[in-house]
Parts: C-alpha cells; structure tokens; sequence
C-alpha cells in the first residue's frame, strides 16, 4: 500500500524516516495532522490509555514524518476513516496554486 488519502491529507510509505528526523513530544491523547480551516475539524489519530502506537517526525526542512508502530485508525468528521498499516509514511506538505493574474499567450 503505497498511498492513503483523506481529504487534503495524504501519507506516502517511505522506507525509511532521515536519520536527522526529530521526534516529537506527544500531549494529550490526540495526534492532529490538519486543522479544518472553516469548521474545526481536523484529522487526527486518537490514542487510549497512552499507547502512542503513531510517532511524528520532523526533518530538516519541515518535512513530517509518522511511524506507525501498529496498525491506526486516521479519523475525521468528515471523512472516511482511513486504517494506516504498520510502517514509515511521509505526510506531503499540501499546497494551493493561486495565479496572481491570467496572461494570454499570442500565437
């Protein structure tokens, strides 16, 4: 399984996470990925009893990082629950193309 999608985001398996890549101190017994930017929801691994079966990374960069320690459950209101197997997985900073002005090309 090379790719999962849920909405704008997407995990990408990777072979191996960067040796430089920091991991990240967990709070609470939610991991957020993404902030809905209108309703507040937002997509997010949810732990119970403190199992932190997800870790985050951050490399050089700002390039994320999960490692996936047992197979987890990517949850959001709006979506699909998407199952994550066991792995490495690259989160892909997602962008938004805005032209600043259409120019028409003449022949």
């Amino acid at each position: 399984m090379g790719i999962i999608r849920q909405g704008d985001v997407a995990l990408v398996s990777v072979r191996a996470i960067p040796k430089e890549a920091i991991e990240q101190p967990q709070k609470g017994d939610k991991l957020i990925l993404a902030l809905g930017e209108a309703t507040g929801h937002h997509h997010r691994f949810e732990f119970l009893a403190k199992d932190y079966n997800v870790k985050l990374y951050v490399a050089h960069g700002g390039a994320r990082y999960l490692e996936v320690l047992a197979p987890a459950d990517l949850l959001h209101e709006e979506h699909s629950t998407a199952r994550v197997p066991a792995g490495k997985w690259l989160i892909p900073q997602q962008v938004e193309y805005t032209p600043k002005e259409l120019v028409r090309v003449s022949d």
